[in-house]
């Protein structure tokens, strides 16, 4: 399985999309670049996933892992599909009680 997708994570809260961009592109393409938001404050989350054009740049790229960006060491590392949540949301089971 073709792996090109990494995780970065730890930077601080000031650090914007064209900053990654300009720490990880001399990697190889960035065909995606998602910047993980929070919702409510609109302020981005310290972390992100990159997505490449090819596998060989998002293993190249995991040579930043514990670079300090701002004062903090960088988590790098090829991301993970998240596991599915099952089935549905817990409830009384669809019976009505009298």
């Amino acid at each position: 399985m073709q792996q090109n997708k990494i995780y970065v994570g730890n930077f601080p809260y000031t650090v914007d999309e064209s900053q990654l961009r300009e720490l990880f592109s001399p990697y190889g393409e960035i065909e995606d670049l998602a910047l993980i938001m929070d919702r409510e404050t609109g302020r981005p989350k310290g972390f992100a996933f990159i997505t490449f054009a090819a596998q060989h740049s998002a293993e190249k790229a995991l040579e930043q892992n514990g670079k300090p960006v701002g004062g903090r060491p960088l988590k790098v590392n090829m991301a993970t599909e998240k596991p599915a949540r099952g089935g549905r949301g817990g409830g009384g089971g669809g019976r009505s009680r009298w």
